[in-house]
């Protein structure tokens, strides 16, 4: 094993007391470098995306799993040291860290395929430090290689803002050249939008942001209206990515007959009563999004590749973490928000 000397120190950001991001939930931290175990990679972070679950976890929308956890869950980084067993990676290749880090491997849920559902799961920047850091210890086995010759700010987005939209398309059950909506049009939406795109489907996206409607018609979606707009057509599917319940039954009612809703967040908003006759009657569908499977990330970054996905990306230096969270939780980022090391 590879050590990194114990006087080295990261320099990073961690959630001290969550709450409102006004009041300043991130604090700065200096820690010492951490060793890899059996089976880790360090990495030294090169950029880390900024994901709204990121936003969730620092505002105490979701409850910490442990105190003063650095957040951060799309790593990318170079391997300064591996642990022992490591045989897929070795020092200086570039690799990726992301949301799920950890599962058991023999429930019934892993054994069917279904790892994201194991209830004994861990993840990124909730159960174990994450890349709001110069560095970050990731399992080997839950680590993605990726590309060296692409910037790492545009890799970024990919390892959980991609992956997890990849996934919410997928639970949509958009027929082949379907009609799609798509309400929220942040990180995660304008990616799988692009996916969506190259299967050859229709796309609508219903977004309160003018900048983020610009950029969808920009990508080729058919059209961009508020997000409590009708869309043009009915749809055959959609994807709430925004964590507003009220928009449940409006996306609900834009279906047409047999149409599926997929809500892609980790968190949202109470969803008011909703009326069978004019929001689930006539066989429409309401399907939620749980983390990802290993196999839908290396799915969605080969189809990232294969279709020559454009990732729009706002970054921000790390020393600049609790911006980039207030501006994420106000919608003042275009695509998705970035650090970069200082």
């Amino acid at each position: 094993m590879v050590r990194v000397p114990d006087s080295e120190t990261l320099t990073g950001w961690a959630v001290g007391s969550p709450g409102p991001i006004a009041g300043g939930p991130l604090i700065r931290v200096r820690r010492a470098v951490p060793s890899p175990g059996p089976g880790e990679l360090l990495l030294a972070v090169e950029a880390c995306g900024v994901c709204r679950t990121d936003l969730h976890l620092a505002e105490g929308d979701l409850s910490p799993h442990r105190a003063s956890t650095v957040p951060g869950h799309e790593i990318v980084g170079r391997v300064a040291a591996v642990g022992e067993s490591v045989t897929r990676f070795r020092a200086g290749d570039r690799a990726g860290g992301a949301w799920l880090r950890g599962t058991c491997g023999h429930c019934r849920y892993c054994r069917a395929g279904g790892e994201n559902l194991c209830p004994a799961s861990l993840y990124t920047g909730w159960d174990a430090d994450g890349g709001f850091a110069d560095a970050a210890l990731v399992p080997a086995d839950y680590a993605y290689r990726l590309p060296d010759d692409q910037d790492a700010t545009e890799l970024a987005p990919l390892l959980c803002a991609g992956i997890i939209g990849y996934r919410a398309l997928r639970r949509s059950a958009l027929p082949p050249r379907g009609r799609l909506g798509i309400y929220g049009f942040g990180a995660s939406a304008h990616l799988a939008a692009q996916v969506a795109l190259a299967e050859g489907a229709t796309v609508h996206v219903l977004t309160r942001s003018a900048r983020a409607r610009e950029l969808a018609l920009e990508l080729g979606a058919a059209s961009a209206g508020g997000a409590y707009d009708r869309p043009p057509e009915p749809l055959d599917s959609a994807i709430l990515f925004a964590p507003v319940g009220d928009l449940v039954p409006v996306a609900l009612e834009a279906l047409d007959r047999s149409g599926t809703l997929a809500v892609a967040g980790i968190h949202l908003t109470d969803i008011p009563v909703l009326n069978y006759r004019r929001h689930l009657f006539e066989e429409r569908g309401l399907r939620s999004v749980t983390s990802n499977t290993r196999q839908d990330g290396h799915d969605f970054l080969e189809t990232a590749a294969r279709i020559g996905m454009r990732v729009t990306v706002s970054p921000y230096p790390l020393s600049r973490a609790d911006q980039a969270l207030s501006d994420l939780a106000a919608d003042r980022v275009n695509g998705a928000a970035v650090l970069v090391p200082d």
